[in-house]
């Protein structure tokens, strides 16, 4: 800090005259602007990488275009389609019958579908709403320079689904191309033809049952990997530094294998002709006919997560034991403590923070897992996230799969919240 002096008129000053508070003020200021220049590559790759895709990803989870608009992939000109329909459904509200005037300017437009070959990416819109509705737009189009009016029974006739009021439902909420429908479908839930929201049918009820499904596991997952983590991190933090690095050895060496090795490796050890089943028979615990089905299924999936997410339990809990000074404990014990409540009161209490840090490392990680249940889960082992991957990279269903994602994002968020509401985040310790 520059020199002061004391003027009896301004008051305290620096050196060269001007007011010390000033001055104060003025060092702050550059001293956060030196700070914020700092960290201004750290808040761009964040906002890079991580802020604007999520805000994309909630975006397209509410937008989707591909019954409007035409996208030309190779002039790169987006052309307005279906237009003539969305205009009758501006000027008829919710509820009203489609009639001619309807069926004539989905002609029109189908027409117009057919001639910049673009009914397949209409027709792949609705069918996002209503199954089979794609074959339904390419047949249409092919031939809808020959329909003649009147317009609903030429089209009927040429395929009775047109008629469906479930379709012309689906059809209306298309036609903006901002819809809540993804989100209903992400709840098992629809739009019947007078717009009011109501369940889907019981064999499609898939989305909630696997929401269930992944925070179940996931609480599982997290709850097996602090049982068995527990022990392990306080062996580790316990025993002397030469012999506990040696055994910190192994539990990071699942980190220098790959997770494909890893999940193949559990494959081979759980399937029924696996490693497991085979020493269970040759050792008379099993029937050669009643071989465990540990593979494909729920059972797999908990094995094998429980072991790849082990490490990171693990690791925090070390971290805030390895500091807890043994004295505390045997004070406790000498002044009449049990064991039990002595770990109890006095040693447990101190490891929550890691305990809070693993637990949420290895939940939020399990919530997000893909690779391993797609591998060893089959059907009954299948997580939301694999279904995410199945819309993102097979049905190509983006908006269905950012709202799953979106879902999932803010059940996190909530339990985040709820964490930090019961137990305070700043008690949360990584290390």
């Amino acid at each position: 800090m520059a020199d002061s002096t004391i003027n009896l008129e301004t008051g305290l000053t620096t050196a060269d005259g001007k007011p010390l508070k000033q001055a104060l003020a003025h060092a702050q200021s550059r001293s956060r602007r030196r700070a914020f220049f700092l960290v201004l590559p750290l808040l761009l790759f964040i906002l890079v990488t991580f802020i604007l895709p999520i805000g994309q990803m909630l975006h397209r989870s509410v937008y989707n275009d591909g019954f409007t608009t035409h996208h030309n992939l190779g002039t790169r000109v987006d052309t307005p389609i279906m237009v003539n329909l969305a205009a009758w459904f501006d000027e008829n509200p919710q509820g009203v019958v489609p009639d001619e005037a309807a069926y004539g300017a989905l002609v029109t437009d189908l027409i117009e579908l057919k001639r910049l070959k673009a009914p397949g990416s209409a027709g792949t819109r609705i069918n996002y709403g209503l199954a089979g509705s794609r074959s339904l737009f390419t047949q249409a189009a092919r031939k809808a320079k020959k329909l003649e009016a009147p317009y609903m029974e030429a089209l009927i006739g040429l395929n009775k689904k047109w008629e469906n009021p479930k379709l012309w439902q689906v059809m209306r909420s298309a036609s903006s191309s901002y819809t809540g429908a993804f989100y209903l479908a992400a709840v098992d839930r629809t739009q019947d033809a007078s717009g009011d929201v109501e369940k889907v049918e019981e064999n499609r009820r898939v989305y909630v049952k696997l929401f269930v499904r992944t925070l179940l596991v996931s609480l599982l997952i997290t709850f097996l990997t602090f049982i068995l983590a527990y022990p392990i991190a306080h062996l580790l933090a316990t025993l002397p530094l030469r012999y506990s690095n040696l055994l910190m050895i192994f539990v990071l060496l699942p980190f220098w294998t790959s997770l494909l090795v890893r999940t193949t490796s559990w494959m081979i050890l759980l399937q029924s002709q696996g490693v497991l089943n085979d020493a269970m028979v040759g050792s008379g615990l099993l029937d050669e006919a009643n071989r465990i089905q540990m593979m494909y299924n729920k059972t797999g999936t908990i094995v094998a997560m429980t072991h790849i997410l082990l490490p990171f339990m693990v690791l925090p809990l070390y971290s805030v034991m390895r500091p807890i000074n043994p004295s505390y404990v045997r004070a406790a014990r000498s002044l009449g403590a049990t064991s039990w409540t002595a770990f109890r009161r006095i040693y447990f209490p101190q490891t929550v923070p890691g305990i809070g840090a693993g637990a949420l490392l290895v939940f939020i990680l399990a919530v997000g897992y893909y690779i391993t249940p797609a591998l060893v889960g089959g059907a009954d082992g299948t997580l939301i996230s694999n279904l995410i991957a199945f819309h993102m990279t097979k049905s190509l269903n983006w908006s269905m799969a950012a709202a799953l994602a979106s879902l999932l994002l803010g059940g996190i968020l909530i339990l985040y919240w709820l964490y930090d509401r019961l137990v305070g985040i700043d008690n949360l310790k990584l290390g």
